[in-house]
């Protein structure tokens, strides 16, 4: 970070000050987000959780940053950057002592809550910092938004790597310390963000200079953005908020029908609240595609990076699994410092970047399904992560450009999209997808031995029929086993056929992805290029 020249380019001389601190800020998520995929395996072992309940967690690592992304960024321009950094730091440090609560001996239940809500918080944290970072970081390079926004977010997969050394030297062997103080390791860049952030003084984005209220800045996303957005809060409250209502309070009616009609009624609510507040203004087409491919980005990226040491972990060993982790982290690090030079010297637009990065993880995805080998590992995630670098920053970089009179608002409502997406799809659809494919494969091959691992908590995601899954501590202690019995090898082979599917299928995510943005690439070839769209120039809610 230190050699990065910023003063040619920025608008304000603590640009690098403030670019620094929002590295570190995403840093801190980057590092519990790592170390929490590595400890996976110790709550199964602790608690007996399933991959679905597992998932579910994981998968509030990331509902939670929603919240935190998109109501930071609608008030961030109103309230300033500063009190968000004080309200994040907060969020993280009770995290902490939520998810400390949860103790080997307790109901599975109690455990349960006490990991998804801190889980919850911690990310709500990571999505209240990025509520900031993110336009802040657009509104100091103004004529080079994909190559900075990229460097901010070199300081996710350098999070990851950091994370993942932790569960390596801390994780493993005889000297292995407990999952608490592992997690609880992300408290240093956490301390170290707040005080590169303190006493600095902010820029106002484009839209908050020139005086536009919410109501326009939220124009261009209008209803068909706020559609894609209501749609999986919605989600939310039926599936997730209902879970947690009703372990609280006791009572089944946050689980019935009508719990689930109220929560579709709350997420059209605030459809209308955006209708009114811009005159009901249908919005960008463009920005409703790329607000529903985020998605898609959310989904296959996040969540699959919440599963990936756990899988290769499996189907190899469980410290070849981080291993590969940290590898794959260190290349998307040291990968997203050559998106400038990408695109300047091989002339490739942030849209066309996006094509390719589709097509290579979906053929990532495709060749780690297959891997025999550490080798055969390091390339096929080589692959995979070559194609993933670019999405998150560039999607970002690209509604920047594109519709400068949003403000942080629709770069907040995309990154939120993509989070909750990874946490209500990506998450525990892998999660589904692993107990599914896994008790097909034992059920097929040995009936009774199923019914003697399968857990008594069902899965469920979605529309799709429950299934019930393996029991986590029956699991480990079956992967974990010295010398494994037939019954044990057996067990051990169906869960690395449902890694090996669950894969498989996750690669059609980014086959769609790819298709998506050709048609995009077509689209601006038809208007004569893409370009980066003045604020002058752009033409309210049908701006593209």
């Amino acid at each position: 970070m230190s050699n990065v020249s910023v003063s040619n380019e920025a608008i304000a001389p603590n640009a690098k000050r403030l670019l620094t601190a929002g590295f570190l800020a995403i840093l801190a998520a980057g590092i519990g987000f790592g170390i929490r995929g590595g400890i996976l395996a110790n709550w199964a072992a602790d608690f007996g959780f399933t991959g679905a309940q597992l998932g579910a967690i994981g998968g509030a690592g990331f509902t939670g940053f929603c919240f935190g992304i998109i109501i930071g960024g609608v008030i961030v321009d109103k309230i300033g950057y500063g009190k968000l950094v004080v309200a994040a730091f907060l969020f993280h440090v009770l995290s902490a002592f939520i998810t400390f609560a949860a103790t080997k001996g307790q109901a599975q239940s109690t455990a349960y809550m006490f990991l998804y809500l801190g889980t919850f918080v911690f990310a709500l944290a990571n999505g209240t910092l990025e509520a900031v970072a993110n336009p802040l970081v657009s509104t100091l390079f103004p004529k080079n938004r994909t190559h900075y926004l990229n460097i901010l977010h070199a300081s996710w997969p350098a999070g990851l790597v950091l994370g993942g050394l932790v569960g390596w030297t801390l994780g493993e062997g005889p000297n292995a310390q407990s999952w608490k103080l592992q997690l609880g390791l992300f408290l240093v860049p956490t301390v170290l963000y707040g005080i590169a952030f303190f006493g600095q003084h902010f820029p106002k984005s484009e839209a908050s200079a020139k005086g536009l209220s919410i109501g326009q800045m939220l124009k261009e996303v209008g209803l068909l953005g706020a559609a894609v957005a209501c749609s999986l809060i919605g989600l939310f409250f039926k599936d997730q908020l209902g879970g947690i209502l009703a372990f609280f309070t006791g009572s089944e009616f946050f689980n019935s029908p009508t719990w689930g009609y109220l929560a579709w009624a709350v997420a059209f609510a605030l459809l209308l609240v955006v209708g009114f507040k811009t005159n009901f203004s249908i919005g960008s087409v463009l920005l409703f595609i790329l607000f529903a491919t985020h998605a898609l980005v959310g989904a296959v990226e996040l969540g699959t990076d919440g599963w990936i040491q756990n899988i290769t972990g499996n189907i190899l060993t469980p410290a070849q699994g981080k291993m590969l982790f940290v590898f794959t982290s260190l290349l998307m690090f040291s990968l997203r410092f050559c998106a400038h030079f990408i695109e300047k010297n091989l002339k490739v637009s942030p849209v066309g970047l996006l094509v390719i990065c589709a097509v290579l993880a979906a053929i990532g995805l495709q060749l780690v399904s297959g891997i025999q080998t550490f080798v055969g590992a390091m390339i096929a995630l080589a692959v995979y992560a070559l194609g993933k670098t670019f999405f998150w920053p560039t999607m970002l970089a690209v509604v920047g450009d594109r519709f400068p009179r949003t403000g942080a608002i629709a770069m907040s409502i995309m990154g939120g999209i993509g989070m909750m997406s990874a946490g209500l799809i990506g998450g525990p659809g892998l999660g589904y997808a692993k107990d599914r494919f896994t008790t097909e494969h034992l059920t097929a091959s040995a009936p009774a031995l199923y019914e003697q691992y399968k857990s008594s908590t069902p899965s469920r995601f979605l529309f799709l029929e429950k299934v019930s899954g393996l029991d986590g501590t029956k699991l480990s202690e079956a992967q974990t086993a010295v010398t494994k019995t037939p019954a044990q090898q057996s067990v051990v082979d169906a869960s690395i056929v449902g890694d090996r599917k669950t894969l498989k299928a996750d690669s059609f995510i980014p086959i769609t992805m790819a298709v998506i943005y050709l048609l995009l690439l077509i689209y601006f070839k038809s208007i004569g290029g893409y370009k980066v769209v003045r604020m002058e120039e752009s033409t309210g809610a049908k701006g593209g």
